[in-house]
């Protein structure tokens, strides 16, 4: 496979995607539920991967009535998940590779990114990776959030590379739409969510990791 245009930039997801947090997201969600008293499942929680904290409130209260304290439920599931990433953060396969690879071409990259710029910090802090992007596109930054283009764009913007010329790196089902529809060159590297008709439309490829994302740039090159 190549690409259709030659690649000047790359921007990455981040949840997902250079973190192995999903799975820590969903395990505390679901621990919640209970404490909470319902039956939040994975497949609850694969249909709020992508999307913002204010979506998936909404989501809470259409699933479990308008009175369900989210605010008090995302306050024990976050604090949960800061325990566990707090032993133990797992960046995915592959990340310190292709990192490396686009240092040894000189190609600019980004991170967009729903999370808080705070998260990205710390999170990506343990491991030295967050000065190794040249830009972060965290939720404060923009108003509208993936699926809608605007992370992607503002990445773009910031790294003064024409969207059509940059490659995205997604994990998610909205975050593969945004990327797509800023008319970037995009690659799924599925983490919970599995590839279906839909983002294998919107993708050039589906890639097992980042492993296979990096030889597509050396078979570029």
């Amino acid at each position: 496979m190549s690409f259709p245009r030659g690649v000047q930039a790359v921007v990455f997801d981040m949840d997902g995607l250079l973190l192995d947090t999903e799975t820590v997201y969903q395990a505390a969600m679901i621990e919640a539920g209970r404490a909470f008293g319902v039956d939040f499942t994975a497949a609850t929680y694969r249909s709020m991967v992508g999307k913002t904290n204010p979506e998936c409130a909404g989501m809470l209260r259409d699933l479990y009535g308008q009175a369900f304290p989210v605010e008090d439920y995302f306050k024990r599931t976050w604090a949960d998940v800061e325990m566990i990433l707090e032993a133990e953060v797992r960046l995915k396969t592959g990340v310190m590779e292709i990192l490396d690879y686009l240092d040894a071409l000189g190609l600019p990259r980004a991170i967009a990114t729903s999370n808080s710029r705070q998260a990205a910090e710390r999170y990506l802090g343990r491991f030295d990776l967050f000065k190794r992007f040249h830009a972060v596109v965290a939720h404060a930054d923009v108003t509208r959030h993936k699926p809608h283009p605007d992370p992607y764009l503002e990445a773009a913007r910031r790294l003064n590379v024409h969207p059509t010329l940059c490659l995205a790196l997604e994990d998610s089902h909205p975050g593969v739409r945004a990327a797509h529809a800023a008319g970037m060159m995009t690659v799924m590297v599925p983490d919970i969510l599995d590839p279906n008709d839909e983002m294998h439309e919107k993708c050039i490829h589906v890639a097992d990791s980042l492993h296979v994302v990096m030889d597509l740039l050396k078979a570029a090159a």
